[in-house]
């Protein structure tokens, strides 16, 4: 049985991705310096979420020298896309208008003034 590879990758993923946009090209150390600010990882640790983006084709990497320079193959603006999509097919049905209709909702209900202190706010502790 084949394991179908998620558009969206998961968390730490997402990490090592967003430190490679931001430096456009990096070896590990240079990912792990920027993931560190938040999660504090093992050098081999970032090598191996790094091999595992190679393999799933997030990223591609070339030799210098005796390490490996990773570069991002698919850009923030089409991993947004898919975890969109994601999120739609997941919890709306499919429907883009119903995603639509439900932030509409929120904003609604948060621009408005609550006749209840906090109500219809977003608790930000969650944020």
């Amino acid at each position: 049985m084949t394991r179908n590879v998620r558009d969206v990758p998961p968390p730490l993923e997402l990490a090592c991705l967003r430190a490679l946009w931001r430096l456009q090209e990096g070896n590990v150390r240079s990912v792990q310096e920027i993931v560190a600010v938040s999660r504090p990882l093992a050098y081999t640790t970032i090598m191996t979420v790094l091999d595992r983006l190679v393999r799933k084709g997030k990223l591609t990497r070339r030799k210098v020298g005796r390490s490996f320079v990773y570069m991002p193959s698919q850009s923030r603006e089409v991993l947004r896309q898919a975890a969109v999509r994601e999120l739609v097919e997941g919890y709306f049905d499919g429907s883009e208008a119903e995603l639509v209709a439900f932030l509409q909702a929120k904003e609604a209900a948060v621009s408005a003034p609550a006749a209840v202190e906090g109500e219809g706010r977003i608790d930000t502790v969650l944020l």
